[in-house]
């Protein structure tokens, strides 16, 4: 039973990386994943089917026995995207760890079979938070879904999964149960809508990303370097760069969101377009800086959806001490998988630039 996590995350190891370089042995990978969802998802009509026709059906306990091995593949497979993925400075991260908690629960078979024994409403959910994230990670790959759709069926999966944990949890018998379920339900879905900047994007991620005062347009690359005070700003402004890897076919609109001490002041969008193995470079140059700029700044790189792909932070202030350097050099945001920044060094491919409005 210990062989089947490793393997798992194995599994999905190869597939993060066979997405990032080979779409269509990543894509088979995940179509395997769901197709074991769906068997599991069968398991209840086939047993059915087979005491309808005078077979014996399987015992609860080699049941939960082949549900705790998809559990474990579904979470050990979907772990190494969202480690890769996930901006550990935000909320996202307790999602990650709440993840990794529950593959940990799946391997343990005490508690495991305990939960799934004695607390069946907890279990659903259980099985319902593995539906969400199977989900959220596939479907991008498989359909070339945007982030945003994604996440839609997700949620959408988990709370009509999440009626048999509601049904154990509530036994409705009149019709005030019976609303009140389906009231907890609605109040599940809106949760989990209203958490979704906890969720990490499961098949974006930055390569690199860069702050500078000039731009080479015909390499595409950041250039220059400037000390961040006022007057430098209101006479270059500022660009922000980022490289950002996503599956091949997919679509994506973003946003480069300048917060100026936590207040956005500018939401840049951008649209970019998967399968360059650097990442789509795209870049907003922002020009409109306040009369007062200084102070602390954050460029929080956003889905459609309001999940953070990315994060970029400086400060501006007039004494030199205190001041970022914007110097343009392309660096990797901590927690993704090695990549040579050499690498980032573009080739000629179609990227997009944008200016906010002045």
């Amino acid at each position: 039973m210990w062989v089947w996590p490793p393997i798992a995350f194995g599994t999905g190891v190869a597939s993060f990386f066979l997405v990032d370089r080979q779409q269509g042995l990543g894509a088979i990978l995940a179509l395997g994943m769901l197709l074991t969802w769906v068997l599991l998802l069968s398991e209840s009509l086939i047993g059915r089917l087979l005491a309808q026709r005078g077979y014996s059906t399987l015992p609860r306990g080699v049941t939960t026995f082949i549900a705790q091995m998809v559990h474990q593949e579904t979470l050990f497979f979907c772990l190494p995207f969202l480690l890769a993925t996930t901006v550990w400075t935000s909320g996202q991260a307790l999602f990650t760890l709440l993840i990794a908690a529950l593959a940990l629960l799946s391997i343990l078979d005490p508690l495991y079979f305990k939960l799934a024994e004695r607390h069946r409403w907890v279990y659903f959910a259980f099985h319902a938070q593995c539906v969400f994230v199977v989900i959220l990670v596939t479907l991008p790959v498989m359909l070339h879904l945007t982030t945003s759709e994604s996440l839609r069926y997700a949620v959408l999966t988990m709370a009509i999964f999440s009626l048999p944990s509601l049904l154990h949890l509530v036994r409705p018998q009149r019709l005030r149960s019976w609303l009140m379920m389906f009231g907890l339900l609605a109040l599940l879905a809106s949760l989990a809508w209203a958490g979704r900047t906890w969720v990490p994007p499961a098949n974006l991620w930055i390569n690199g990303s860069a702050l500078s005062p000039q731009f080479d347009t015909r390499t595409r690359t950041p250039q220059g370097s400037v000390l961040l005070q006022a007057n430098a700003l209101h006479r270059t402004g500022l660009y922000a760069y980022t490289a950002i890897r996503a599956p091949r076919g997919l679509d994506e609109k973003i946003y480069h969101e300048w917060r100026h001490e936590g207040e956005l002041v500018d939401r840049i969008p951008l649209v970019i377009h998967g399968g360059r193995e650097e990442g789509y470079r795209a870049w907003t140059h922002k020009q409109n800086f306040p009369e007062a700029p200084g102070g602390r700044w954050r460029i929080d790189v956003m889905t459609a959806s309001g999940q953070r792909i990315g994060v970029m932070r400086f400060t501006v202030a007039e004494k030199a001490g205190a001041a970022a350097v914007a110097n343009g050099t392309i660096s990797p945001p901590p927690g993704l998988p090695g990549l040579d920044i050499r690498r980032l060094i573009p080739s000629q491919s179609p990227d997009q630039r944008t200016k906010d409005r002045e």
